[in-house]
């Protein structure tokens, strides 16, 4: 995820994911584009039409917003909401790539903006103020929707792509380790604690809930001479480099993973928060459309953290477009058809 950090910053919370640099600004600009009714933003204007979902055009004669989070892999969601909406329908406007978490968390909250996908732990932890996360995906879901009605903000069904923190390995370094978890770097650390070198960002590095935190979870302790702090972007061609960190901080559906051929570490003990996406609806636009479930449950259905990984890497990796990217995703999985 690199510049798409979570860490809150205190007071409050990519507390990831998780508020970033820049929170006040833009809470300013969130509150500025909702108090005033200013909706910027583009029209969609795709050809597309129902393929299996979308079928009678349910949303024909809505005019409906789509916005998301500024970081590849949110703009790629948002964009196939509005696609999804544009086939079933309704004429939507376009406001993806938003300026941090908070404007597009505005937007739906203030009915700036009707639909986005967000993160379960960005739900719980930044924006409903919760310190400690719940280790059972289903019951962050059911836990972050509950409390979230009062917001006027309802959570959909959650998908399984869970977009969080973990650390990585390069598969050719790990031919010598055969590291498959977090308890295995653990094992090695107190069997050869040389061998452990880990690139991580700055933060991660100093927070309770990255690496202080998770050395404590599972017993590790990492001399300060082996951790190398660098900018996000950065750890993951230093891991994959034969002379560089043994393992990196890296984000579980980053498309660099796959490019880099690096392995995920699986965190066994769950010290990490879940992130898993879900489309979030401002609950008076649900209330109008709640035909809006039927059209993006099956999408969320579909959505893995792999399917994630393919799809920024074609645009972080490979450079492609955000929404032709999205659009191509959808024509393939038969969600739309071309009109």
């Amino acid at each position: 995820m690199g510049p798409r950090s979570r860490w809150p910053k205190r007071p409050g919370a990519g507390g990831r994911r998780k508020v970033r640099a820049g929170l006040v600004g833009a809470v300013a600009l969130a509150l500025a584009l909702s108090g005033c009714g200013l909706k910027s933003g583009s029209p969609m204007v795709d050809d597309v039409v129902p393929g299996s979902v979308g079928r009678g055009k349910p949303l024909d004669g809505a005019s409906l917003t789509v916005t998301s989070k500024n970081f590849s892999e949110n703009i790629i969601l948002g964009q196939m909401i509005g696609l999804v909406f544009k086939a079933a329908g309704a004429e939507v406007l376009d406001r993806t790539n938003l300026p941090g978490s908070i404007s597009a968390r505005e937007a739906i909250v203030k009915g700036g903006a009707d639909a986005m996908y967000e993160y379960t732990g960005t739900g719980w932890i930044t924006y409903l103020g919760h310190a400690k996360p719940i280790a059972d995906p289903l019951k962050q879901w059911e836990a972050v929707r509950d409390a979230d009605r009062k917001n006027g903000v309802t959570w959909l069904p959650q998908s399984t792509l869970n977009n969080t923190y973990a650390l990585a390995v390069s598969r050719k370094k790990n031919a010598k380790y055969h590291l498959r978890t977090l308890s295995d770097v653990a094992a090695l650390a107190r069997r050869n604690p040389s061998a452990v070198t880990i690139c991580v960002e700055n933060e991660f590095a100093s927070r309770d809930d990255g690496l202080p935190g998770m050395e404590k979870a599972y017993g590790m302790s990492i001399p300060a001479g082996n951790i190398k702090k660098m900018d996000g972007g950065i750890i993951y061609t230093q891991v994959s480099k034969p002379n560089s960190c043994l393992l990196g901080e890296v984000f579980t559906t980053d498309g660099r993973i796959r490019a880099m051929d690096l392995d995920v570490l699986v965190d066994d003990k769950h010290f990490f928060p879940n992130y898993n996406a879900a489309p979030v609806v401002h609950t008076r636009t649900f209330e109008k459309y709640p035909e809006i479930a039927g059209l993006l449950d099956p999408l969320s259905r579909k959505l893995t953290t792999e399917v994630a990984q393919e799809l920024n890497a074609k645009v972080d990796v490979e450079g492609q477009d955000p929404h032709e990217v999205a659009k191509d995703w959808l024509l393939r999985e038969g969600f739309i058809r071309k009109g």
